[in-house]
């Protein structure tokens, strides 16, 4: 058995594996970038090494840095987790050839199984079904384009290089292809450095459907069923789950044999999956199943299946990267219930679901499902990195219990001030065609704005919190409105000692029933938990809203001395600055010009007052929270 590790990645991926060789006694080693200096799976790790700054082409894709830090610490072997390295078969031969073991499989399977064109032929030759079209070296483009004709429309014009939904172009008709099919080949150029594309049929109500396969060194191939990865946005899944649904016996024994067959047609050590495109038109049938593709890798999605299994499949890596046989049989697996899992990511679905970074000030996940994560309360969520924070995994005994469940526990979690897709995630559970098992990899594009989360708290949630506060004996003056920087969801509370707390935010005006008490409030409705003395989250359908509560001032109408506090929203650059120090403004005056995340964020006057403080100059880098500028009240 291999006694140590290196973990050639970051984030919930490292942490799990982390987990696993723990309990197994194996030592552990990470390696990090600038940014990651004090990431969780630093801190958990038993040794870290710092691999270089924080771009990941500079640092977590430099192979050579990551079999030196493996030698220099003494590690037995490199476990790269998924993305990055992972599919990489000269960095996993570099891995060999310096004497270390490779977790994974064998650089010719990952080879093999490397571009789209040749896997295809290769799978048909072994007998698994693909979908219907052309994936030859012919890549004239009249020549693809009759192809395209006898293939028939719609067609999916796809990189043989691609993924992750770059380098792929959908063509309803034959006007629409010589242009669709040059964008393609310059997007693949420019993104894989391989213009060569392939034509496949286009599926009308597809349904993307993989089976868990696991090889080891002595022969043996098994299967760990199927999941379904149909829910996506922008071809990236969102909601996976296993089993499948409407998935038969006869229909999973035909699947799983054919993604068995899959495997040994290139010699596959370790854990992989073949990915399969469904045509649901007619629900699943085992001759409108075609493969699409391997990921010659664990998963994302892996907790699903070891849910459903009771199998540790990270265990299963490293025994079998040891040269031990497969622990199980076929025979002695089956499935037990259900699972899903959730992304859990920082991007704010109100802003295109651009990346949110920053500090993770509240950081609560609800713990009775499974979670999975690289943070913790207090971390930095930085911009270097894919935005996934967390996997919430649910497991119970039928589709709709862990359906529920993961909808309860988005509605009991909390993240601030970095935004997440949580809303976004409850909406997707409580969809009518996903509850029913009806869904396709076009759900969520057909649904359109129905998916957002709300922008504004229900009255139920607004009573909520002025029952938390009255309950927790707050003390209230009846203050001003107050105007909040764009883009947060905080709101601010006015309140009378008693009855009723106001609530104005953005022109709307919303009454907090203070006799509305917290007990009153039943298990379905808004969540809530209090932040501080005089701030309260309440979560409802899994988007969370911060109230907060002026302090008491002596006497009234007077503004708090935090309320002219102009604060970075997010890091950024100041691009313009409108006001000097000392000068009167008016309320909604424009203050200055924050570029953030590629979008421009104008901070305007609060309320009429002096400029007090300016902290801000053109071209100056700020972080979130950042104090830019405090207003003072005009006498």
């Amino acid at each position: 058995m291999i006694k140590s590790l290196l973990i050639a990645n970051r984030g919930e991926i490292a942490c799990r594996i982390i987990r696993t060789a723990r309990q197994m006694g194996i030592r552990t080693v990470a390696v990090y970038s600038d940014a990651d200096a004090k990431a969780l799976h630093v801190r958990q790790a038993d040794e870290a090494v710092h691999i270089g700054p924080s771009p990941a082409c500079e640092s977590y894709l430099v192979g050579d840095k990551i079999i030196a830090a493996a030698k220099a610490t003494g590690a037995e072997a490199i476990h790269p987790g998924y993305g990055f390295l992972s599919e990489n078969a000269a960095f996993a031969q570099s891995v060999i050839d310096a004497g270390l073991v490779w977790v994974g499989p064998k650089p010719a399977s990952i080879e093999a199984m490397g571009l789209k064109d040749a896997a295809k032929q290769l799978m048909a030759a072994a007998g698994v079904p693909v979908t219907p079209g052309y994936m030859g070296a012919n890549q004239d483009p009249g020549f693809l384009a009759q192809q395209a004709a006898e293939i028939g429309y719609p067609v999916l014009i796809k990189a043989v290089a691609g993924g992750g939904g770059k380098g792929m172009r959908l063509v309803e008709s034959a006007a629409d292809f010589a242009d669709a099919l040059a964008s393609c080949q310059r997007e693949a150029a420019a993104s894989f450095g391989n213009a060569h594309v392939l034509i496949e049929k286009y599926i009308q109500r597809p349904r993307h459907i993989e089976v868990q396969v696991f090889g080891d060194s002595h022969g043996n191939v098994v299967h760990l069923f199927e999941r379904d990865c149909s829910l996506q946005r922008r071809h990236q899944k969102v909601i996976e789950e296993a089993p499948a649904p409407g998935m038969d016996e006869a229909t999973r024994a035909e699947l799983c044999a054919a993604a068995v067959r899959a495997a040994k047609a290139v010699d596959y050590i370790g854990a992989g999956t073949i990915e399969f495109i469904a045509d649901a038109s007619e629900g699943l049938r085992a001759d409108r199943i075609w493969f699409m593709e391997m990921n010659t890798r664990l998963q994302v999605e892996h907790p699903v299946t070891e849910e459903i299994t009771g199998v540790d499949l990270v265990e299963w890596q490293l025994r079998v990267a040891s040269g031990e046989p497969l622990p199980l049989k076929q025979d002695e697996m089956s499935i037990n219930g259900w699972a899903m899992e959730a992304r859990l990511y920082a991007e704010d679905p109100a802003k295109g679901f651009l990346p949110s970074v920053g500090k993770l000030a509240h950081f609560y996940l609800h713990d009775e499902i499974r979670v999975e994560t690289g943070v913790e309360e207090a971390d930095e969520i930085s911009p270097f990195y894919d935005p996934m924070i967390a996997k919430l995994i649910a497991h119970g005994q039928s589709r709709d219990e862990v359906r529920k469940e993961l909808m309860r526990s988005l509605s009991k979690s909390f993240v601030a001030p970095v935004r997440t897709n949580s809303g976004f995630l409850y909406a997707c559970l409580d969809n009518a065609e996903f509850s029913e098992g009806n869904v396709t990899t076009g759900l969520i594009a057909a649904s359109g704005d129905a998916l957002m989360p709300p922008s504004f708290p229900s009255k139920a949630a607004v009573d909520r919190a002025a029952a938390t506060f009255l309950e927790a004996d707050f003390a209230f003056d009846t203050l001003p409105a107050v105007t909040l920087p764009s883009g947060l969801r905080a709101f601010r509370l006015n309140a009378k000692p008693w009855r009723t707390i106001a609530m104005e935010t953005r022109g709307e005006k919303v009454l907090g029933d203070a006799d509305a008490t917290v007990g009153a409030f039943r298990l379905s409705g808004p969540f809530h938990t209090a932040l501080s003395d005089h701030e309260v989250a309440v979560t409802e359908r899994g988007e969370s809203f911060i109230f907060e509560a002026p302090p008491r001032q002596a006497g009234t109408g007077h503004h708090s001395a935090h309320d002219g506090d102009i604060l970075s929203s997010m890091p950024g650059k100041v691009i313009a600055v409108e006001v000097s120090a000392g000068q009167a403004v008016a309320k909604g005056q424009k203050l200055l010009t924050l570029e953030a995340m590629k979008m421009e964020h104008t901070l305007t006057a609060p309320f009429d007052g002096v400029v007090a403080e300016l902290n801000a100059a053109p071209g100056a880098q700020v972080q979130v929270e950042a104090l830019l500028a405090r207003i003072e009240a005009a006498e």
